[in-house]
């Protein structure tokens, strides 16, 4: 009979109750567990077994690059970064408010470890995130031009709770690829977070896209809906002095 439970779960894809099923049995016999009580505990190992497997296809498929955390980021180090206003984003209140998130400062600074925090935080808390280098974005954007994929491109990134854009600077832009990441800006606007890390302050992106219309539209949707951190603070690249 166990040999018929365990083929049929597996048929169902039922594998946390699967992998549970001698464990839970040999207790129940050892026990005299009531039979409700032992599939109450087959059934718990299976909403376990899938919320895990659901949180590691979410960090997988978000394809964040380091293992930052905000219980990992050196604050000590980077005293320009204010600690309780970080530790209180990760409580992710801005993700329920679709607030955006723009850390501005120069490289090395954490920007990036501090918006990695934000995002591995917001999908280990049930969220749907994506790490995206700011060129790979614009140039994921700009092929699918090419072959009319942009609709449905824009609607895969539009169904991303947060949204990390990194190294949003000195970058390669063609007139197109400013025009669909004003379009992506547009339809997260009020919907979805964005996480923007850039060493650029905002007068500076008009240089950067060259419309100033545009530019003047995306930064009144960005800030509508956004909380800037300006990180001011000595690189934390900086190789450490050794004593002779």
């Amino acid at each position: 009979m166990k040999e018929k439970l365990c083929h049929l779960m597996e048929t169902l894809k039922l594998r946390g109750m699967a992998q549970a099923l001698d464990q839970v049995l040999l207790k129940a016999e050892k026990e005299g567990t009531a039979t409700r009580e032992a599939l109450y505990a087959l059934l718990l190992e299976e909403q376990r077994h899938r919320e895990e497997t659901s949180l590691k296809n979410r960090l997988y498929r978000a394809k964040i690059p380091w293992d930052w955390t905000v219980h990992t980021f050196p604050f000590d180090l980077q005293t320009a970064v204010n600690k309780t206003q970080i530790m209180d984003l990760a409580g992710l209140s801005f993700v329920q408010r679709a607030d955006n998130i723009i850390f501005i400062g120069d490289p090395g600074v954490g920007k990036t470890g501090l918006a990695i925090s934000l995002l591995r935080q917001a999908i280990l808390s049930g969220y749907k995130g994506k790490f995206y280098n700011a060129q790979d974005l614009l140039d994921e954007l700009y092929a699918s031009l090419a072959d009319r994929s942009t609709p449905r491109l824009l609607n895969t990134l539009c169904s991303y709770d947060v949204l990390l854009i990194d190294e949003l600077g000195y970058i390669s832009l063609k007139p197109e690829q400013a025009n669909a990441f004003f379009k992506l800006m547009g339809e997260r606007y009020g919907r979805k977070s964005s996480i923007i890390t850039t060493n650029l302050d905002y007068p500076d992106w008009y240089d950067l896209f060259r419309k100033k219309s545009l530019v003047d539209a995306l930064l009144d949707r960005l800030n509508h809906y956004c909380i800037t951190i300006r990180i001011n603070g000595r690189s934390l690249r900086v190789p450490k002095q050794t004593s002779d």
